[in-house]
């Protein structure tokens, strides 16, 4: 089912983007919440009007994010966990929350809604996928070290 976002939704999209989701989490979740509307060929016109319009202020956002990624590409990006006795497991596994936290060390903050890290168990070199504005994405490299 194709719907329209009225609000930037975390793994999902951000505000006025039209995504395709299965029929029942759709009407389940985020029609009731007021997240998303009916993607309606009316609906499509009216959002085409209204994204021309932020065209402009679109541009200079564009302009933000990438000077973003030129900061984020220049980062040497370290997050250190606690191991189990055999070296190579990590206790738990690495969050969100740990990634952001290091890179805000550096002075960039990253909305935690927007970044995708792979299953991360084990020390080694790993990337994250990071949305920065709708169009707008970039991957980082990053490592796992023990403490």
């Amino acid at each position: 089912m194709e719907i329209i976002l009225t609000q930037d939704v975390e793994k999902l999209g951000f505000c006025n983007e039209i995504i395709s989701v299965k029929n029942g989490y759709a009407r389940n979740f985020l029609f009731p919440k007021g997240m998303a509307i009916l993607a309606t060929e009316s609906a499509k016109k009216s959002l085409q009007e209204k994204l021309k319009q932020q065209a402009k202020k679109e541009e200079e956002e564009i302009k933000e994010a990438n000077k973003i990624v030129d900061k984020l590409s220049s980062l040497k990006v370290v997050i250190k966990a606690n191991v189990s006795e055999d070296g190579n497991k990590l206790f738990g596994s690495i969050k969100v929350s740990q990634f952001t936290e290091a890179i805000s060390k550096d002075g960039i903050e990253i909305n935690a809604k927007f970044v995708k890290l792979p299953k991360i168990k084990t020390l080694g070199d790993y990337e994250a996928e990071i949305r920065i504005n709708r169009s707008v994405s970039t991957t980082i490299p990053f490592k796992v070290l023990a403490k």
